[in-house]
């Protein structure tokens, strides 16, 4: 996975701000210059700042910037003793424009707009929040979709009738975590579904992995993940010929887990190995 992040530059577990792999200056001293890929699933913050400046207080957590809501000051310090996992950022997929467009500009427009929109609040979205190992949630499954189905709606040159009815669809629920049944998907965009569902499933895996690392996680539980991992690779390695059925399993069976880690709930560990294991 690629976390990107647009938000300002961020707080290095070693101190200082996260470098990207651009530098300036020589010798032994090197100013580190932030870039969107170099935050890592791994990163840690302490999530309440003081600014230098004025004073104010503030939750990085929610504002996912160093930068004082107040005076805009760069200069300040984080106050919690220990730095906790944070891949999260702020990010509303806003959709309600897009929509509006339909009216007036092409559907080709419509849609590359549609999977830009939707890419950077992929982008921008984590799943571990002060420590916290967030659901894979309805909303970024339905963005990551839009984003493939735009891009690929853009380049075509006329839709079906079943897939203009299942784009439009999309981009009207998007934004509140609804995309049509798989019931209802017309067949060229099977492979749009598979995708995007493969690809959210490796970010989540992956930084379900890493909060894993930092936590008491039992054997089953580790074990269980493993499993997931294995899936999750063949689905991805699939590019995007998974079968539906299969995407929405793995999907349930990392939600699972996740209520597992969260709650230490057995009911969740139960039928998430019982799902992957109907997929062997």
């Amino acid at each position: 996975m690629v976390i990107a992040r647009s938000s300002p530059p961020l707080i290095n577990p070693r101190g200082g701000e996260v470098g990207g792999s651009r530098s300036q200056g020589s010798g032994g001293s090197r100013v580190r210059v932030f870039t969107p890929e170099a935050q890592s699933v791994d990163m840690k913050v302490r999530g309440t700042r003081e600014c230098k400046n004025c004073g104010t207080q503030w939750s990085y957590y929610e504002t996912g910037s160093v930068a004082c809501p107040n005076c805009e000051s760069m200069q300040s310090v984080g106050l919690d003793e220990n730095r906790m996992q944070h891949t999260d950022s702020p990010a509303t997929l806003e959709l309600a424009e897009i929509r509006d467009a339909l009216d007036r500009e092409p559907a080709r427009e419509v849609a590359n707009r549609a999977a830009d929109e939707a890419g950077e609040y992929v982008r921008k979205r984590g799943f571990i929040s002060g420590g916290e190992l967030l659901p894979l949630d309805d909303t970024y499954l339905a963005a990551n979709e839009l984003r493939h189905a735009g891009q690929l709606f853009s380049r075509s040159m006329r839709m079906t009738d079943d897939e203009e009815i299942y784009f439009f669809s999309l981009l009207r629920g998007a934004d509140e975590g609804e995309r049509p049944d798989a019931r209802d998907l017309p067949e060229s965009i099977y492979e749009v579904r598979g995708l995007a569902d493969a690809e959210s499933l490796k970010e989540y895996h992956g930084e379900m992995g890493e909060w894993a690392r930092e936590h008491d996680v039992d054997r089953e539980g580790r074990n269980t993940l493993e499993t997931l991992g294995e899936h999750v690779r063949r689905a991805q390695a699939l590019e995007g010929g998974v079968d539906i059925d299969t995407a929405e399993a793995l999907v349930s069976a990392a939600r699972d887990l996740a209520r597992y880690f969260d709650e230490d709930d057995m009911d969740a560990l139960a039928s998430s190995r019982d799902t992957l294991s109907r997929l062997a």
